[in-house]
């Protein structure tokens, strides 16, 4: 076990920014933090990087409940390292940003020199050791900030969202480099992202945050709509104004609608498509989830779907092809 959390809020002022009676993280593997803005990501994260203390409730890492208050902390923090959305580096050669980090650890020179080399190799900056720092692309920036991280030889690293502010190539790249770290080094990652797709790409586990607490990871089709009441006395969740899902609930005006991905059905081609609950759309992405595979139909809002692969063998599914789908009722939760 790597973390265990007990009973462990935060509060600022008036609100309650995290609310999780329990959560055990296991060593060795990759998390990703998913949820909207506002949702708690980061605040877990700078908590459990023992950055910043709870308001209530206890952690424990590696068996050991923590003491904010003790000097211990100091120890604790040279096995974990945060690697922020926006890294800043010295005014400095990429050798100096990564040197000062053994430096203040006490590393002799002599030493210094192999784990710097052997932490530019791992991001692909080796040729870069003699660059200014100031003169990195963004996606130069995070991958010096990682070999910065990885110099110190963490048994943790924590990403604030590591691709936000780079390009899609540097994305790849990053996420190549952080799946690496995690299988040659076996160091645990726990990273923040909005995205979905790279949760599901990067991550063994995702942890779903929703207004400061941890939710089933149904809440990926998560939406803001309004109820209305059809003609013949039902309900409807609309969304967007313009796509209506029948919704089983009691509550009127703005909602919000979550929607099971594994209780989405894709359809054969010869299903009428005039019930309420069915919708044409187009198949605009499938990726590979251990067992499962995830598609995105576009029905005029993007919808995730998990099934076996055996139904997408079946069904002889492509990326790019017309489609409908089912969504009964009882996968529309509205909160």
């Amino acid at each position: 076990m790597l973390f265990e959390l007990k009973d462990l809020t935060r509060i600022y002022g008036d609100r309650t920014v995290l609310d999780i009676p329990g959560l055990i993280l296991e060593k060795g593997i990759i998390y990703a933090m998913l949820g909207p803005n506002g949702s708690g990501k980061t605040s877990l994260l700078e908590i459990l990087a023992l950055l910043v203390p709870p308001t209530t409730g206890q952690i424990r890492y590696e068996n050991k409940w923590v003491n904010f208050s003790g000097n211990h902390l100091t120890l604790l923090r040279r096995e974990i390292v945060m690697v922020r959305q926006d890294p800043v580096l010295f005014t400095a050669t990429v050798y100096k940003n990564l040197e000062f980090g053994l430096k203040i650890r006490g590393v002799s020179r002599k030493e210094r020199d192999p784990v710097i080399c052997e932490c530019l190799d791992l991001v692909k900056m080796q040729d870069f050791a003699d660059a200014g720092a100031h003169t990195l692309s963004g996606g130069e920036t995070q991958r010096i900030a990682i070999a910065q991280a990885l110099v110190c030889s963490p048994r943790v690293i924590f990403f604030d969202e590591p691709t936000s502010s780079v390009d899609a190539e540097s994305q790849i790249d990053i996420e190549n480099i952080i799946r690496g770290i995690n299988e040659q080094k076996e160091i645990s990652i726990i990273f923040t992202t909005h995205d979905l797709m790279q949760a599901s790409r990067l991550s063994r586990r995702v942890i779903s945050l929703q207004e400061g607490r941890i939710v089933p990871q149904r809440f990926q089709n998560l939406f803001n709509g309004r109820i209305t009441t059809d003609g013949d006395g039902s309900r409807s969740c609309l969304v967007y104004d313009k796509i209506g899902f029948l919704v089983k609930t009691e509550k009127r005006g703005g909602v919000k609608l979550s929607i099971d991905p594994r209780k989405i059905v894709i359809l054969p081609d010869d299903v009428p498509g005039a019930h309420k609950n069915i919708f044409d759309g187009r198949l605009i992405q499938m990726t590979y989830e251990h067992d499962e595979v995830r598609a995105i139909v576009d029905i005029g809002v993007p919808l995730n779907i998990l099934m076996s692969k055996e139904k997408v063998t079946d069904g002889h599914l492509c990326v790019g092809d017309n489609v409908k789908i089912s969504c009964p009722s009882e996968a529309n939760e509205v909160l």
